[in-house]
């Protein structure tokens, strides 16, 4: 029985949870969307809230602790620098998770983590010309 067990393993040891986790939100700061599966979106998330809430406190022990908990020194940056203050009135809620549809290849379930407040432009298209095949 798996009584008040918290959280998801994610089918992976727990270092290599860990990592994972560590690198998604590194991801989703940088780009401030993440195309993933539902599972990790879920796990995700909380921990990309208190990240960003430490990028509103914007002392330097709230940047060291985002330091270790963050891959690249650049995320912290950018956190620190745009997300904190962009998010400075808002109290929490700052990431949505929005469902796609099931993964071709295994029928995962994907979805979708994304800032509030993010305006993203939708790719166009391209249109390729059809040039008439000459016959051999």
């Amino acid at each position: 029985m798996r009584h008040q067990h918290q959280g998801r393993r994610l089918g992976r040891t727990s270092e290599h949870r860990k990592a994972l986790l560590k690198n998604l939100v590194t991801s989703f700061l940088e780009k401030e969307r993440v195309r993933t599966t539902l599972a990790k979106a879920k796990e995700a998330r909380p921990l990309a809230e208190k990240t960003i809430t430490l990028g509103k406190t914007g002392t330097l022990h709230a940047r060291r602790q985002a330091l270790a908990s963050l891959a690249k020194e650049s995320a912290v940056t950018k956190l620190f620098a745009e997300l904190g203050p962009r998010f400075s009135e808002r109290a929490g809620g700052y990431s949505r998770i929005v469902k796609l549809g099931p993964r071709s290849g295994d029928g995962a379930q994907m979805a979708l983590l994304e800032l509030v407040g993010t305006e993203f432009k939708k790719k166009e298209k391209k249109k390729k010309e059809k040039e008439g095949k000459k016959p051999k």
